[in-house]
């Protein structure tokens, strides 16, 4: 059983190997790392625009409390 798995783990991590390879340097490889990029920044932009917008709800309600 031992080998086994110890088998199955040194393939497992060849493979995550090759797979890193070819993501790296592959057919594409830049046009995927060139989507990677645009998903975090749109991801990020995301983030922030919520963070703005509850920022501005919380102004906003807080204000209308005041003037009441």
């Amino acid at each position: 059983m031992d080998l086994k798995n110890k088998t199955r783990t040194e393939l497992e991590d060849k493979i995550k190997k090759l797979e890193r390879v070819i993501a790296t340097k592959g057919v594409g490889s830049k046009q995927l790392a060139r989507a990677e990029r645009i998903q975090r920044d749109v991801n990020l932009a995301l983030i922030l625009g919520g963070v703005t917008v509850v920022l501005g709800l919380t102004a906003w309600t807080i204000y209308q409390y005041k003037g009441e």
